[in-house]
C-alpha cells in the first residue's frame, strides 16, 4: 500500500475544472516533484490535498485511511498529517523567528511552552538559522524567512511536506540555501511533494517527476526519462523550451 493515494481527484473553480481525473501514488520517504507551464493545476493540486480547494471527484487515501473532505473531523485529522510552505513567507512581523516557530505547536496543540521552544530552536538549526533565534523578519534575508517557514512546517510533525514554489519569490542568489535546506530534508527520508521552476533541483533531487497540463497529469517518471527521454508530444516541447534556458 502506498503512503498517499489520489485516485481520480478533480476539482473546480466555479464552473471551470481546474484538476481533471488525477491519479497518483507516492511511497513513504518519496520526493515527488510536481512541474509544468503556469495554470496546469499543480498548486492547485497542493491545495487540493489540504483542503483550501475542495475536491468534486475522486477519493484521497494517506496511509490507508480515507480523507474526508466534507466532514471537519477527517479533513482536521488529515491537515495534523500535511505541512504547506507557500511562495510567501507569511510569517508574524511582530514575532521572533523562534516564536513564528513555536506559535502553533503551542497554541493549537496546546503542548508546553518551554517544550516547544526547545524543539522551535532545534528545528531553527537544522535548516541553519540557529544564530538567528531572536531575529524578527524584517531583520532577516528572504532565503531566511523561507526557511523559518519551512521551520514552522516541520514544527508541525508532519508526515509529508508540501512546498509551492517556495523559490519563486527570492532573488535569484538566495535561492541556493533554501535548495539546500530541502535537499536536507530529502536525505532524512522526508516525504515531499514539491511544486518547483527549478528544473536542476529537480532532476538532483526528485524520486520522480509529474509533469501537468491542463489540469491533467500528461506523463510521470523518472528525472533522468523525464528531461531525457519524454514519451509524449506535449513534454516534448515543453521539455525542449526549458532546456534552452
Amino acid at each position: 500500500m502506498s503512503f498517499l493515494d489520489l485516485a481520480g481527484v478533480s476539482a473546480n473553480y466555479g464552473r471551470h475544472e481546474v484538476l481533471s481525473e488525477i491519479s497518483l501514488s507516492i511511497a513513504r520517504g518519496e520526493v515527488v516533484a510536481l512541474i509544468g507551464p503556469s495554470g496546469s493545476g499543480k498548486s492547485t493540486l497542493l491545495r487540493t490535498l489540504i483542503g483550501l480547494t475542495r475536491p468534486t471527484r475522486g477519493s484521497v487515501t494517506l496511509e490507508g485511511a480515507p480523507i474526508g473532505y466534507g466532514d471537519a473531523a477527517s479533513l482536521r485529522a488529515a491537515r495534523d498529517r500535511f505541512a504547506i510552505v507557500f511562495q510567501q513567507y507569511n510569517l508574524f512581523q511582530n514575532m521572533t523567528a523562534l516564536r513564528n516557530v513555536a506559535i502553533a505547536p503551542e497554541i493549537v496543540k496546546k503542548r508546553p511552552r518551554a517544550e516547544v521552544a526547545t524543539e522551535a530552536a532545534a528545528l531553527l538549526a537544522r535548516v541553519g538559522l540557529g544564530d538567528k533565534l531572536h531575529a524578527y523578519p524584517d531583520e532577516l534575508s528572504g532565503g531566511q524567512q523561507q526557511r523559518v517557514a519551512i521551520a514552522r512546517a516541520l514544527a508541525q510533525k508532519p508526515a509529508i511536506l508540501l512546498l509551492d514554489e517556495v523559490t519563486a519569490a527570492l532573488d535569484p542568489e538566495l535561492v541556493t540555501e533554501v535548495l539546500d535546506t530541502i535537499r536536507e530534508l530529502a536525505a532524512d527520508g522526508m516525504t515531499m511533494l514539491v511544486v518547483s521552476h527549478e528544473m536542476a533541483f529537480v532532476r538532483e533531487v526528485a524520486s520522480r517527476v509529474v509533469f501537468m497540463d491542463k489540469g491533467r497529469i500528461v506523463e510521470t517518471g523518472a528525472p533522468a526519462d523525464i528531461f531525457e527521454r519524454p514519451q509524449t508530444e506535449r513534454l516534448r516541447d515543453f521539455a525542449a523550451k526549458i532546456l534552452k534556458h
